[in-house]
């Protein structure tokens, strides 16, 4: 894995959308600042897209029983609700 990679958090990529939405939706930002705000955001939003991609894959892959790959429905705990 890359260095780019490991130092990419999910989780704070998620925060900083949502502050750049509440950014750009308060109407305070000049046009530059707002699409500098937009650009960041699709950035950060390729990123955080790669990053469940690649979940996705190492999920797939540990699903995977006697060489035939099984999907399997994603099913959340009473906890996790």
């Amino acid at each position: 894995m890359s260095d780019s990679a490991q130092q990419f958090e999910f989780e704070t990529a998620l925060e900083q959308l949502e502050q750049l939405v509440t950014q750009m939706e308060s109407g305070q930002l000049t046009l530059e600042q707002s699409l500098q705000a937009f650009e960041q955001g699709v950035a950060l939003t390729r990123q955080c897209q790669h990053t469940l991609s690649q979940a996705e894959q190492r999920v797939r892959l540990l699903v995977e029983q006697n060489g035939v790959s099984t999907e399997q429905p994603f099913q959340l705990d009473d906890d996790d609700q």
